[in-house]
């Protein structure tokens, strides 16, 4: 009786050890970050009503192999794309004046910055460099294995050295995923 009880109580403690998460912020706050230790951002655009984004949530931002890499590259943001946030970016003020609290769990209106970005689905996943300068927005769904390829793409800089679709589509044939997949 005592081994099964040990046994059991071993069992429970490996399966409730914290997994470690992303290390979500502001865009203030990754801003503000970068002025003393430079990093790249990554911001997930999201929605409330959105499948996908809750999906990347719950699929892709739990792979531990991507939290330990974006919490060491990157700032990483959380953006409710239709939220009621005000939001200070590049000495502007980003508001939602049409949105509506009755649809706070449902389509809303766009944010100002969602539009100012350019987002036009979710979600999106925008990559900022070291000055909050965008480089380029990623949409739709990605398992952890395709994120990887952006995040080491746009932390490395590779990114910088294709001038054409050519040149992405043969780094992306090229590209050799290691980040494992859930368990």
């Amino acid at each position: 009786m005592k081994n099964i009880f040990l046994a059991f109580t071993l069992l429970f403690a490996v399966n409730t050890i914290a997994q470690e998460e992303i290390n979500w912020m502001t865009l203030e706050e990754a801003v503000e970050l970068q002025k003393t230790e430079p990093k790249k951002i990554l911001m997930d655009a999201y929605t409330s009503w959105c499948g996908p984004c809750k999906l990347l949530d719950a699929r892709t931002f739990t792979n531990q192999d991507l939290v330990a890499f974006v919490n060491e590259h990157y700032y990483a943001v959380k953006f409710d794309a239709e939220g009621n946030e005000e939001i200070d970016f590049k000495g502007k003020t980003y508001k939602n004046p049409s949105y509506d609290p009755a649809k706070s769990k449902k389509r809303n209106s766009a944010h100002e910055l969602s539009r100012g970005l350019g987002i036009r689905a979710y979600p999106t996943l925008l990559f900022f460099d070291e000055n909050a300068q965008l480089i380029a927005p990623v949409s739709g769904y990605k398992t952890p294995q395709q994120l990887e390829l952006y995040l080491k793409m746009f932390q490395s800089n590779k990114h910088l050295e294709m001038k054409s679709q050519s040149e992405f589509d043969k780094y992306n044939k090229d590209f050799k995923a290691e980040f494992k997949n859930n368990a």
